[in-house]
């Protein structure tokens, strides 16, 4: 069932086995695992089906460091379906030197093992509509895929890794339907949560006080709680609410990813022996290589992890002679501001650079039509979308997109301020760092190519440290990968979930989504945070049906089914 929170009438209580604090990847991955279950489910949703100004405002904030970081209600969004509404689809698991804790890698090691997470990835996967839970090149396809750069074998790289995409899935458009016939599970859209109480102890949490935006408000009485509010609302409520804070944990350990496009790529070889974009698998699903800093050389050379992918040369600039590279910048302004952002924030300006592009328009405008019609059809108009833009550098020049992990760092870090926002919550401040150790790896990755391809003797890999360090901080946090604010560990002296994903201390406050990562890893949070959804919904279902299975075992007859939620105002 699904519901506006509007029609609950002001001041009711609604008593629940569990619920489910946002409605994004994780809060709904969770929810689907009740469908036909005993327990009572109640998602709690602050936004709708459509974007609403009002309710995306609930996420502004401030940011330390506007130059290396967007602003606080940027590339997330408030609504049913989270950020699935908007995000790109790139799907790949966590490694396993990531769980691992790494003597030079800071606050490393997570408290489950790989092993532990590889089980509910296949599911994952599919929930995210990626295709088939299989990350080699080598089997992907039959036959394998199609070589990056054929007969290039690198020493420090592995070349068989893939990332798979999603269609992009938006969560609440795709499995609405079921959440809306399940009779146990009832949704309410437009329903903040702005308080988590806790009993006298502050062993358990009691009630849930929930607001709307026209000043309705009732409370939640759940027996679990599971709250999946993202990287940056998590730690928020939790701040708030005076919850799993007692060691100052709270918000510390922010991560993004660092990421750039950086270097010149230059190849001795017929450009059919090189590959930069995508295949497709049999179901359908985009796929595509990548190279993969090594286990072995992240432990040599003491830094995160890390891929490159083969990139055209930076949009802004009017040198590439690209047709489409041009349109698509002088096409900026129309593009969402996730997108927007970077080609805004490198191109030097100017009427001669303005020139420049439409010259690379004009002289080259069969790419540029050819380009936009096969963008029409491949990504607007189909159900399951072209990944990104992919254009062969005219001059056989390439950039190198460099996408790296980032140092666990407790001075990065998301805290409240004095502000509030309609509601009465305080409102957050990003305070986004990076360390001289994330910039160490993205150098050492290239260093690390470089020296593989003159080992290679056909390609030369040209960049300029300083060079380098200005494309990975240009942009600063990369996008939406909201990570570790909320981090998962043995003790609450350094983290605030056990490896259950149950705050310290408490008995039935569980936590979902990226923010309870340990550590980031080169990966895209979505498909690791689903895996860990799936884990936890398992784990709260053992709990709550383990008094039905004690019964059953002493009785013939099945305990009566939990009496249904109260009815919604008239």
């Amino acid at each position: 069932m699904i519901l506006d929170a509007e029609t609950v009438e002001d001041g009711a209580r609604l008593d629940c086995d569990l619920c489910i604090v946002g409605g994004g990847a994780a809060g709904i991955a969770i929810a689907l695992q009740f469908l036909r279950s005993p327990l009572r489910i109640v998602l709690l949703e602050s936004g709708h089906a459509d974007f609403d100004p009002k309710t995306q405002a609930l996420y502004a904030g401030e940011v330390a460091d506007p130059a290396l970081h967007a602003p606080a209600d940027a590339y997330r969004q408030r609504r049913w379906g989270g950020t699935t509404t908007l995000w790109g689809g790139r799907c790949m698991p966590l490694d396993p030197i990531d769980f691992e804790a790494r003597g030079w890698m800071p606050h490393s090691g997570w408290p489950i093992a790989a092993e532990e997470l590889a089980r509910w990835y296949p599911a994952a996967n599919a929930l995210c509509e990626a295709g088939a839970f299989d990350y080699s090149a080598r089997s992907a396809v039959p036959g394998g895929m199609r070589p990056m750069i054929a007969g290039f074998e690198p020493v420090n790289f592995s070349a068989d890794g893939i990332e798979r995409f999603s269609t992009p899935t938006n969560f609440a458009a795709r499995y609405g339907h079921r959440l809306a016939a399940s009779p146990a599970v009832r949704v309410l859209l437009g329903a903040n949560c702005t308080a988590i109480e806790t009993n006298a102890g502050g062993s358990r949490a009691e009630l849930l006080r929930v607001r709307t935006l026209s000043g309705r408000g009732f409370t939640v009485h759940p027996a679990q709680v599971a709250v999946a509010l993202g990287g940056l609302e998590t730690p928020r409520l939790l701040l708030a609410s005076g919850i799993g804070n007692a060691h100052d944990q709270v918000g510390r350990y922010y991560m993004c990813h660092i990421a750039g496009t950086s270097g010149r790529l230059r190849l001795a070889v017929p450009g059919a022996m090189v590959h930069p974009g995508y295949e497709r698998a049999e179901d359908g699903s985009y796929i595509r290589r990548r190279l993969h800093l090594s286990a072995e050389a992240q432990a040599r050379e003491e830094v995160g992890n890390a891929v490159l992918r083969l990139h055209f040369p930076r949009i802004p600039d009017p040198g590439h002679g690209s047709g489409v590279l041009s349109g698509l910048y002088l096409a900026r302004h129309l593009l969402p501001y996730e997108y927007r952002k970077r080609l805004e924030n490198e191109g030097p300006g100017g009427a001669h650079h303005l020139l420049a592009h439409l010259r690379n328009l004009v002289t080259d405008p069969g790419s540029a039509l050819s380009f936009a019609t096969s963008m029409l059809f491949q990504r607007k108009l189909a159900a399951r979308k072209f990944p990104s833009v992919i254009v062969r550098p005219p001059g056989g020049v390439y950039s190198l997109d460099f996408h790296g992990e980032q140092e666990p760092n407790p001075d990065s870090r998301i805290t409240l301020i004095g502000s509030q926002d309609p509601l009465g919550m305080p409102r957050l401040r990003v305070d986004w760092r990076h360390t001289e150790g994330d910039l160490r790896t993205a150098q050492v990755t290239f260093r690390l190519l470089a020296e593989d391809l003159a080992r290679w003797g056909r390609g030369w890999l040209d960049y300029d440290t300083a060079e380098l360090t200005r494309d990975i901080l240009r942009d600063g946090a990369y996008g939406g990968h909201h990570i570790g604010t909320a981090r998962m560990g043995h003790s609450p002296r350094s983290s605030v979930v056990d490896a259950q994903g149950r705050v310290h201390g408490m008995q039935n406050l569980s936590l979902a989504g990226s923010a309870v990562f340990p550590t980031s890893g080169q990966a895209n949070p979505t498909l690791t945070l689903v895996a860990l959804a799936l884990r936890l919904a398992a784990r709260i279902e053992r709990e709550a049906l383990a008094p039905l299975a004690v019964s059953l075992s002493a009785e013939t007859t099945l305990p009566p089914r939990p009496a249904p939620l109260p009815a919604p105002a008239a």
